[in-house]
């Protein structure tokens, strides 16, 4: 069984309840419930909240809430894979047996059915662990610099200063939108950035962390110009 598992808690800080603010005219979360019902790859459709008002969302849009999180898995500093990990075995009976699931964060509306289809594509190419949403970075990270206490600045990487851009390898950084893991990879908590991982590119202009109020207006921004391209 393939489930998609989407976290949302109630306690956001720098956004508050960003998880349901309306976006682009609906919830925020309803974004990522919808692509995952889009692609058709799921046999069910999860929601991990402590938020009563988030779960009503949830049901709303066509996800099921089968349990409340509990709240030693909704702080601050608790990670992905932890909440993940009790989803799956939470789930998990002699009836439903999990063989791969997909967190898919609540704050990614510029995720497409598509994306999730070829991250499960790339999961069962090989005997990977995980595979996930990634993209380049806008410019060269092997031309950065720190600014020294002395005020100058100073190369992280002084090899590559006579390097041209087009030369310099392409680092990748995670997007922030899916990660789809079998399992056992997930219950064992293994790390996610390894060499059992896989990367799934998604363009640079879809790609938008929102995690403060600028970074929601750049979102809004992309999300507009996405829908124009779909109108052309």
């Amino acid at each position: 069984m393939k489930v998609a598992i989407i976290p949302a808690r109630g306690g956001s800080k720098r956004i508050p309840r960003k998880n349901i603010k309306f976006f682009g005219g609906k919830p925020m979360i309803a974004w990522a419930i919808e692509a995952a019902i889009e692609s058709k790859v799921f046999d069910r459709i999860l929601v991990s909240t402590d938020d009563d008002e988030i779960a009503d969302v949830a049901l709303a849009f066509g996800a099921e809430v089968p349990f409340i999180r509990p709240a030693t898995l909704s702080g601050d500093f608790v990670g992905t894979t932890d909440v993940i990990a009790h989803a799956v075995s939470s789930i998990n009976s002699s009836e439903f047996e999990v063989d791969a699931a997909c967190c898919i964060y609540a704050t990614s509306p510029l995720l497409e059915s598509e994306d999730l289809i070829k991250g499960l594509q790339v999961l069962e190419s090989c005997d990977w662990h995980y595979a996930f949403s990634v993209t380049d970075f806008a410019a060269p990270v092997y031309r950065a610099f720190n600014q020294t206490v002395q005020g100058g600045v100073k190369m992280l990487f002084p090899q590559y200063f006579d390097t041209r851009s087009q030369d310099l390898p392409i680092v990748l950084h995670d997007a922030g939108q899916f990660y789809w893991g079998r399992a056992q990879a997930w219950l064992t908590q293994e790390k996610i950035f390894g060499d059992k991982s896989a990367p799934v590119m998604i363009p640079r202009s879809r790609v938008q962390d929102i995690d403060t109020p600028e970074d929601w207006i750049i979102a809004e921004r992309l999300f507009n110009l996405k829908l124009k391209g779909s109108n052309v």
